[in-house]
């Protein structure tokens, strides 16, 4: 074998340590998504869908806002840190089913009123 058609150790180790971050926060995506559809599960398949699809969006976009107003990049660097940023993606996913459960529930009671109405109620309800 020539030294030429060998890998370069150090592209590769960092291909490697690209791949590590990248698993970490799918997991704790997928984690959050298991939690809360074994917590509360969907009626139907739609439901699902929109569970898992909501549930993951918030946790990776919710855990990457959380690390960037934070200024949390440096956790990145080191193995332990890249684990505390899963669960940190795994905590921001949690919510979300919880919020789009309680818009179908507000949402099927109200199917006879219209968009507008709807957002004048939500209004007030919030003024108090």
């Amino acid at each position: 074998m020539r030294i030429r058609d060998m890998s370069e150790p150090v592209s590769s180790g960092l291909a490697g340590v690209g791949l590590v971050k990248i698993a970490g926060f799918l997991f704790g995506a997928t984690f959050a998504s298991i939690v809360v559809m074994a917590m509360t599960q969907p009626k139907s398949t739609r439901e699902w869908v929109v569970a898992l699809i909501c549930t993951v969006i918030a946790s990776i976009c919710g855990g990457a806002f959380v690390v960037q107003w934070f200024e949390l990049h440096r956790w990145a660097e080191v193995w332990e840190g890249s684990v505390a940023l899963a669960g940190l993606h795994f905590v921001c996913g949690l919510p979300a089913w919880v919020f789009v459960r309680a818009w179908f529930v507000y949402a099927e009671k109200r199917q006879t009123m219209s968009l507008t109405d709807m957002i004048r109620e939500l209004r007030e309800a919030l003024r108090g």
